[in-house]
């Protein structure tokens, strides 16, 4: 099988190699089966504000409703700039930054308006 027509879905690295039936990426350690690579593409994850805004890697965003958090609430209208989006989500949340006067949160796309 030709590895190189069958780039890793996740890094696009073309080093990817056979092993048994599945192909394996060295570069970021993805496996995949061949057959389902394409599926993965179109089922990967779009990220997504509440207004259907498509959200980058170090976009600008507003909180689109108040927050709870611990004894503090973040208010609707709070800014949050240099935003970083998982691959891998944590507890369900989408996005990792730092507010200023508050510290480092995850946040999801749902409760977010892109600027």
């Amino acid at each position: 099988m030709n590895t190189e027509s069958n780039p890793c879905p996740k890094c696009n690295s073309i080093y990817a190699y056979l092993d048994g039936q599945m192909l394996v990426c060295p570069e970021c350690f993805h496996e995949w089966i061949p057959s389902t690579q394409t599926e993965e593409v179109k089922t990967q994850h779009k990220f997504l504000d509440m207004n259907g805004n498509l959200l980058n890697n170090g976009d600008s965003v507003m909180l689109g409703k108040d927050l709870k958090l611990g004894g503090t609430t973040l208010k609707t209208g709070t800014k949050v700039k240099n935003i970083k989006l998982l691959d891998e989500p944590v507890n369900d949340h989408d996005i990792s930054c730092r507010v200023d006067g508050f510290g480092s949160i995850y946040l999801k796309c749902s409760v977010v308006k892109k600027i």
